[in-house]
């Protein structure tokens, strides 16, 4: 490829990935929407701990479901749209329904877990995060609507759907799985027994809903497949997932009521799994489509896809640490400045590394004969949650 064409490709990339990684601006406002909370968050440990997990689960979710449909569009599996659509596209949409109501349990109880263990959680509170979690995870069928929506539109007018699907669904799935979460702690905590009585009515739909349907869809061979297949990745997913909120639980002891982190940490655990979603959904079409063989050296053909991803990725940190620094009215060059070098060390630690692991999950999942838009999205978004999490308390040691 000529050096011009190469630049004309790199470029292309990077405005579709600008374009989708703007929404990840969707993340500051569920940080913010944090920040406002914290007299709900300080009301027990559990709560804040807690909220990694339902957002990552939702992202994976979310981003299953981004990769089997973006891939299915580009095959022809599957049309542009929610009715009348094919019959592998209603086993894929039920399925990820069901895959939500297995992936909520094993979350619920692994925080238990995590919680008991790391954050000096009581048993008696158990019951409450689990049906916290559950009751949050039921308005899920709502954002896949959105998905698939989503998707359609992008496929309809040109775009890349592996490009611009999943960074704009993750971001609107934050936002809306933020105020779900905050509006269920609400009802649990003020709300009285009536509060408590709509949690547990939330929670019990969940499973029901899902019984339901994997009832119906028993002799469905793409559904079953789907749910056997993500099994396994369901359950590395939730003890990787945990791992964050423990993290950002430890993260919290050190900055206290600091808002300014509160308020870009959901942007930046998006913006590192959209480099790794992009990534990851182009890798596993071109494997789809037969454009690149499943070995580890065709990553040197992707340097433009990676470097063009992670480039858009230190733009959206550095803009995001301005809007953050204005909503909570703290803005001053030197503020900017700190605040800016901090979350570019974060990218540095995180986004390259999850790159790379999009890449060789494909790889790794399609030589094996599994289809690797089961297994690339769950398994690198929750790593890019613990990997910037990580990077993040790392990185506020070393600015300390």
């Amino acid at each position: 490829m000529s050096r011009e064409n190469s630049s004309a490709k790199f470029m292309k990339i990077l405005k579709e990935a600008l374009f989708s990684y703007a929404f990840d601006i969707c993340g500051v406002l569920a940080g913010f929407i944090i920040s406002t909370q914290m007299n709900v968050f300080m009301l027990a440990p559990w709560t804040i701990a807690a909220y990694p997990a339902v957002v990552s689960m939702r992202g994976v979710i979310t981003g299953m479901m981004s990769g089997r449909l973006s891939t299915a569009l580009h095959v022809g599996t599957v049309r542009p749209g929610l009715f009348g659509n094919t019959r592998l596209f209603y086993a894929i949409f039920e399925s990820i329904e069901v895959i939500t109501c297995e992936l909520s349990i094993a979350m619920g109880l692994l925080a238990i877990v995590f919680g008991g263990l790391f954050l000096g959680v009581e048993s008696s509170d158990f019951f409450s995060i689990f049906i916290a979690i559950m009751a949050t995870m039921s308005f899920g069928l709502i954002i896949s609507v959105w998905n698939v929506v989503v998707c359609s539109i992008s496929f309809k007018r040109g775009l890349d759907p592996d490009i611009v699907t999943y960074p704009i669904m993750s971001s609107v799935a934050d936002v809306v799985i933020t105020l779900c979460y905050v509006l269920v702690l609400n009802m649990f905590f003020f709300w009285g027994v009536i509060g408590k009585g709509i949690v547990l009515s939330l929670a019990t739909t969940l499973i029901i809903f899902a019984v339901y349907l994997l009832k119906k869809n028993l002799y469905e061979k793409e559904f079953i497949k789907t749910i056997k297949e993500s099994l396994i990745t369901m359950i590395l997913v939730a003890l990787i997932v945990n791992v964050t909120g423990t993290t950002l639980g430890k993260i919290s002891e050190i900055v206290g009521a600091n808002k300014k982190i509160y308020t870009i940490y959901p942007a930046l655990i998006d913006t590192v799994g959209d480099v790794g979603a992009v990534v990851g959904s182009m890798v596993t079409t071109k494997l789809a489509l037969g454009f690149i063989k499943p070995v580890f050296s065709a990553v040197k053909g992707q340097v433009i896809e990676i470097s063009a991803a992670w480039v858009a990725s230190m733009i959206m940190f550095v803009f995001c640490s301005f809007l953050t620094l204005v909503l909570q009215g703290m803005f001053s060059i030197m503020n900017f400045i700190q605040l800016a070098s901090l979350v570019l060390v974060v990218n540095v630690m995180a986004a390259g590394a999850i790159a790379l692991i999009s890449f060789v999950v494909a790889i790794v999942s399609f030589s094996r004969g599994l289809d690797p838009d089961n297994f690339v999205i769950p398994i690198e978004s929750s790593l890019a949650d613990t990997l910037t999490s990580v990077s993040l308390f790392t990185a506020l040691i070393l600015f300390a």
